[in-house]
């Protein structure tokens, strides 16, 4: 088994209660950091697709992403820890890497262990926590990596009606 339960977490994974698009965020970084995450990408072979609107590009380093004018179109990088579990990377700044996963691609057990494992390997890159926030509610993880655990952990308590 991964790091957590299916049937102990399943309530926040409901996009009724977290939102379709829950926020995933790793606080405080840099410029390198985000180098760090584009590195991890190519070494573990995941599938990524960086886009600047809606033109599919090669995927630059951080740096040039981050430093592209205010007004440029919108870069995005797709990533596929497995075919069936997408993250999407937006490239707000660097003192922040956040990405979106869909909770619909997370369901069941077999999953769960892929999006934790996702969040291990980025949280261990950077040595950093990855939070993990109901959609629009910034500052109140429910789960997220624990650099002092090394594992991903239950930062809130379950809601007393979700039971997924």
């Amino acid at each position: 088994m991964g790091d957590l339960a299916w049937d102990d977490v399943s309530c926040f994974f409901d996009p009724d209660l977290m939102g379709r698009l829950p926020d995933v965020r790793v606080p405080d970084t840099s410029v390198e950091d985000w180098q760090a995450v584009l590195d991890l990408i190519e070494v573990r072979g995941w599938k990524a697709e960086y886009s600047e609107g809606t033109t599919v590009l090669p995927l630059p380093a951080a740096a040039a992403v981050l430093s592209r004018p205010g007004d440029a179109e919108c870069p995005n990088l797709r990533v596929w820890p497995t075919a069936d579990v997408l993250a999407i990377f937006r490239f707000g700044g660097a003192d922040e890497i956040d990405f979106d996963v869909d909770l619909w691609e997370v369901r069941g057990q077999e999953r769960l262990d892929v999006f934790c494992g996702f969040l291990g390997e980025i949280g261990r890159r950077l040595g950093k926590p990855v939070l993990v926030e109901p959609e629009g509610c910034y500052g109140h993880p429910v789960l997220g990596f624990d650099v002092g655990a090394d594992r991903v952990v239950l930062m809130s308590d379950p809601p007393s009606w979700g039971n997924g």
